[in-house]
């Protein structure tokens, strides 16, 4: 299964791209900066952009992007490899033994939550596959890779199909694919999938992901 998680991860330049639109759709359909499932910070540190994928049930994945190259760091509250079910609330060996230092220290920030972490994946810049910690996973227990890494969405009709189930909105397909086609966001794009936005606000903020 782990292999199958590491090549469902496309290289780091179409994944930052991936996770803008993502975050870009996001700020259309919900004005609620806390409610929204992807997010992404362009400037989120010196020379690091920073994704966000928050279920709002506990469980997040962080992708910092940086000139060194790329980590992913994800969290199944309910994964028997959470620290939290450890009786020495420690993150599990293995997780992070591998990263490169470079990478590793990324994570080095308090809104990252380093320690509340059941995976992690990353990959330098000279790299040409991704890689993930050597964990012990014991059979019948997932530490929410396949999960997590489910919810980037490749198609925009994988987020059509999110965005009816956790917006409750059914989008029109033909726009959702210009946004995943990178056609520049109009005022009359954001009108059609979010009637009630305030689209100057909308478009402002859309801004700061360039």
């Amino acid at each position: 299964m782990e292999v199958n998680v590491l090549e469902r991860l496309p290289d780091p330049i179409i994944l930052k791209k991936l996770m803008k639109i993502q975050a870009s759709l996001n700020i259309i359909l919900c004005q609620d900066e806390w409610l929204r499932y992807h997010s992404f910070i362009q400037e989120w540190a010196a020379g690091v952009s920073m994704a966000k994928i928050d279920n709002g049930a506990g469980d997040h994945l962080i992708i910092l992007f940086s000139s060194e190259g790329s980590i992913i760091k994800g969290f199944d509250h309910e994964s028997e490899l959470s620290p939290h079910a450890q009786d020495d609330y420690q993150v599990l060996q293995g997780i992070y033994d591998d990263v490169p230092k470079e990478l590793l220290a990324l994570l080095e920030n308090d809104a990252i939550q380093k320690d509340d972490a059941t995976f992690c994946i990353w990959r330098e810049k000279s790299d040409t596959n991704w890689h993930k910690g050597n964990v012990d996973i014991p059979k019948g227990t997932s530490d929410g890779s396949d999960f997590l890494v489910g919810c980037i969405f490749h198609t925009p009709e994988d987020f059509v199909e999110f965005a009816n189930d956790y917006f409750e909105l059914s989008l029109p397909l033909d726009v959702v694919a210009k946004i995943y086609d990178d056609i520049p966001i109009t005022a009359e794009m954001i009108h059609i999938l979010n009637p009630g936005c305030d689209v100057k606000e909308v478009l402002q903020e859309l801004e700061l992901l360039r």
